[in-house]
């Protein structure tokens, strides 16, 4: 009887682990989504690094600190999106998984598209993002 529950207490804590992973997701096929208009692509990084490095040329920047915090730029953008699937990519694609986590875990179709190095070494367009200046 205790390997039963043990073993039922495994498959159910396996099943939502796999449950709550998101698809890995190739820039090239993100890129053809966003051109056909069925996903959006979203930069989590922070806007210093935006700023930095530049960011792929179709990305709406919104940063995780947001995502993480009162979501005032997020919610607005997941309200007008609803009916896309939300592509998320970062530096390295650790954050933009955790994202597209939690999303996933919101009802939302997302994926990882993982880091701008992904993007610019596809060959993708990037363009460049002025620093904000302080007033």
């Amino acid at each position: 009887m205790k390997i039963t529950c043990l073993f039922a207490a495994l498959l159910v804590t396996t099943v939502a682990a796999l449950g709550a992973e998101v698809a890995k997701i190739a820039p090239k096929e993100a890129a053809r989504l966003v051109a056909e208009k069925k996903a959006v692509l979203v930069d989590v990084r922070e806007p210093a690094e935006w700023a930095e490095t530049g960011v792929a040329a179709p990305a709406v920047l919104l940063p995780k600190s947001d995502f993480d915090g009162d979501q005032k730029q997020w919610k607005e953008f997941l309200a007008r999106n609803a009916d896309k699937q939300v592509l998320v990519y970062c530096r390295t694609g650790r954050r933009s998984g955790a994202v597209a986590e939690a999303l996933a875990q919101k009802g939302v179709k997302a994926a990882n598209v993982g880091g701008l190095k992904d993007w610019t070494d596809a060959g993708l367009p990037t363009r460049k993002i002025e620093p904000k200046k302080k007033k």
